[in-house]
């Protein structure tokens, strides 16, 4: 239970600049690395590391490029990494009325069509999880590879604890009675996505074709039925559920994670056992 309410804290607070643990570096914030946009209307602050094969990291909600600081010293090594502040996170500022998912999703699409990168390997936590399977969706041919963990189709209690569904509730009407400045009017857009998005058709699930890593912790805050359900609906899924394991799983296990996903992006795909559990 400590576990579940840490990740609730770290789901709503704003973050702090990371500094990785090997170097000086401080992603988020590293000047030699991060590079502008104009995106769908909005500036998008992204940094690029390392060379290879294009490796695509999407954040989850409330955070920014810095919650990657154990990813970015493993892939970097292999891969030409692109890590962006989603629309209306970290230093991507958005001032419309509205945030949502497909917005975000099709923002880093128009990303890789301005870097002009075909398609690329794509890794999703938590929100960017969800971000990562619209991609897919809704432009399959920009993702290679899929790896998200902790994701949902929807808010509701078919898919997340009755405990953190009945607190982002109260979050939002929270928020709504603080002044309404730009600080909080950003955390509304944010808290919005967490209460009442997304709204995934499941049978949209079978449009991806890449294949597609599905990563859960056994103590996640996501039900872990609707884990299994998203992974048994995506034609090449496997699935790896990590045991001890809650909605952190690439803090917790960075390493474990790291290894995991790079040998599922580097080999060819098969299915793997009667629910595709990947080992």
């Amino acid at each position: 239970m400590k576990q579940f309410f840490l990740f609730l804290l770290a789901f709503c607070e704003d973050s702090a600049f990371a500094q990785s643990p090997f170097d000086s570096t401080i992603y988020g914030r590293n000047e030699e690395a991060g590079k502008w946009a104009d995106v769908r209307g909005v500036k998008m602050y992204y940094e690029t590391y390392g060379q290879g094969e294009t490796l695509l990291i999407i954040h989850g909600n409330g955070g920014s490029i810095n919650n990657f600081l154990y990813q970015i010293p493993y892939f970097e090594k292999n891969y030409k990494m692109i890590i962006a502040d989603s629309r209306g996170h970290g230093k991507t500022l958005d001032k419309g009325d509205s945030l949502t998912y497909e917005m975000m999703a099709d923002d880093y699409a128009a990303l890789l069509d301005l870097l002009k990168i075909d398609s690329a390997n794509v890794i999703g936590w938590s929100d960017g999880g969800i971000n990562g399977l619209l991609l897919a969706m809704r432009h399959p041919g920009k993702v290679k590879k899929l790896a998200v963990t902790g994701a949902n189709l929807s808010p509701d209690t078919a898919a997340v604890h009755p405990f953190a569904f009945n607190w982002a509730q109260n979050y939002n009407k929270n928020l709504a009675k603080q002044a309404q400045n730009d600080t909080v009017k950003a955390m509304r857009k944010q808290a919005r996505l967490l209460s009442f998005e997304p709204h995934i058709n499941p049978t949209d699930l079978k449009s991806i074709k890449c294949p597609t890593l599905v990563i859960s912790g056994d103590q996640e805050v996501i039900l872990a039925k609707h884990t299994l359900f998203i992974a048994q609906n995506i034609p090449k899924a496997n699935l790896w559920i990590v045991p001890n394991s809650g909605h952190s799983v690439p803090i917790t296990y960075k390493d474990e994670f790291n290894v995991r996903v790079d040998r599922f992006f580097k080999t060819p795909y098969k299915k793997i056992g009667a629910f595709g559990l990947f080992e």
